[in-house]
């Protein structure tokens, strides 16, 4: 069965949106993230809660750190943390305090040698952030491209010790319009880990196709914020 991780992104500790990974599209969400995290706690489909430090991600180094560490400690369920992590300090912060899980991005994409060290000394703990548009990767909050596609990647990662990979396909990403259910099957079928889906996610309908293409998870964001969604999953 697939799982359902919601989506809780964060600017200034406020719960935003942002469309196609552009700043400038901030939308804030009516929960705040607490009352976004008590939310998600009455849901058993909920298996684990995904929060970024957006601004972290942007300025490549943490900006709400001491703000996520308070929202852990209310949460029912399993927390992943991505934004800005690029040191092995910030790792260790967020799992003694309570996070479950942490996602790399442009770090580990840059500098495969110290994704593997960090991957060795928190075997499974560790998720890499495979940020996209389309198949091409970008870095630095989705404000850079980089040379290389989310299959070169996935073979250059295959023997990691990952918790998985999260794909977002950026063009897709706050539209709510879908995922790009090809390239994720695509990457599905090229790495040995499991992959979650992230981007235009609306619906069970949609968590159900991920499924039939081999996904683990589905992050939902904006659609989370909608009790349409909500709805349709119970």
């Amino acid at each position: 069965m697939i799982e359902l991780w919601p989506a809780i992104d964060l600017i200034d500790n406020e719960s935003v949106r942002l469309t196609e990974g552009d700043y400038g599209t901030k939308e804030v969400m009516t929960r705040t993230p607490q009352e976004a995290v008590a939310f998600y706690n009455h849901f058993e489909q909920v298996k684990r809660i995904h929060i970024v430090d957006l601004m972290g991600a942007l300025h490549q180094k943490p900006a709400e750190e001491a703000f996520i560490k308070d929202l852990i400690q209310t949460s029912e369920r399993p927390v992943e943390i991505g934004g800005g992590i690029r040191k092995q300090e910030t790792i260790d912060y967020y799992l003694k305090n309570g996070a479950s899980y942490v996602i790399v991005g442009t770090r580990g994409l840059q500098d495969t040698e110290w994704l593997k060290t960090m991957t060795e000394q928190y075997p499974g703990k560790i998720y890499l952030g495979l940020d996209a548009k389309k198949d091409q990767v970008a870095v630095n909050g989705w404000t850079e491209a980089m040379d290389r596609t989310i299959f070169d990647v996935a073979e250059e990662t295959a023997s990691l010790k990952l918790g998985g990979i999260i794909y977002t396909d950026i063009s897709k990403d706050g539209k709510m319009q879908g995922p790009n259910f090809e390239l994720t099957k695509a990457l599905v079928e090229t790495t040995p880990h499991p992959v979650t889906a992230s981007g235009g996610i609306r619906s069970l309908e949609d968590m159900n196709q991920l499924e039939e293409a081999g996904v683990k998870a589905a992050i939902v964001g904006k659609a989370a914020n909608t009790t349409t969604f909500w709805e349709g999953i119970n």
